[in-house]
């Protein structure tokens, strides 16, 4: 499942399509996205995502569902979910949640996770002012520079308390980790269990946020004739230990 892109080897699926027309929100061109999700038989799920424009526009395109290992309905917040990012730095905000343009080291702050650590651990620590920023964790961290041929882990996620966890494998160069700082009480779930700050983690693979207007983050352009390409892979896992297989 994991590795050359063409190897993805499917025992279901299924692709969907939307066309937004030119002028939606604003975004010249007229952009048909495919999204084709497959499950295959060791509990590894991709999606996969591919347009085409014909006229020059912009396309970063990712996956924002929601997550908490402890089942839907649970009592237990995600703030107790170990993270593993294996990313040297990060892309610091300001104000508004908008990069700078500064590629930051992660070493000796909060958003170094190169280690299994617990999210809870340091989401709220206030003294560091990007966290202030986003009200938890909101931001992209660098798994590399440019889209590339192969995927490769982005991120490792596991429950202490289920047992449950998942590798989460990409060809995009970031990876923007959302704490769920902005669930404020007004959906539910299955369960009938309103949702609040930090019940869910969300972990989305792509290009750098605001990379139109920052020259040194690499390009988001599509161009009539080539086609944008996002695939990532979540091998899911149960009986972990640490975030990793026994």
């Amino acid at each position: 499942m994991v590795g050359g892109l063409g190897e993805i080897r499917a025992t279901a699926s299924v692709t969907l399509r939307y066309v937004s027309r030119d002028g939606d929100q604003g975004y010249p061109g007229t952009l048909t996205v495919d999204a084709t999700y497959s499950l295959d038989e060791k509990n590894a799920l991709s999606i996969e995502y591919r347009a085409t424009t014909d006229a020059p526009t912009i396309a970063n395109i990712t996956n924002h569902a929601y997550w908490n290992l402890s089942g839907e309905g649970s009592d237990n917040s995600a703030m107790g979910l170990m993270v593993t990012i294996p990313a040297d730095s990060y892309l610091p905000v300001d104000d508004g949640l908008i990069p700078t343009g500064e590629l930051r080291p992660v070493k000796g702050t909060a958003f170094d996770f190169r280690t299994p650590r617990v999210i809870g651990e340091r989401v709220r620590d206030a003294r560091d002012v990007q966290l202030v920023y986003g009200r938890g964790y909101d931001h992209n961290w660098i798994l590399g520079r440019r889209i590339t041929p192969d995927q490769h882990l982005m991120t490792r996620v596991f429950d202490p308390k289920s047992g449950r966890g998942f590798e989460l494998w990409s060809n995009q160069p970031g990876l923007q980790f959302y704490s769920g700082n902005f669930l404020d009480g007004t959906s539910s779930g299955k369960a009938k269990r309103i949702y609040r700050e930090g019940d869910a983690i969300a972990m989305e693979p792509q290009l750098f946020p605001d990379t139109p207007n920052q020259p040194g983050f690499g390009s988001a352009r599509l161009a009539p004739g080539q086609v944008y390409h996002n695939v990532m892979t979540y091998r899911l896992t149960t009986g972990q230990t640490g975030g990793r297989r026994r």
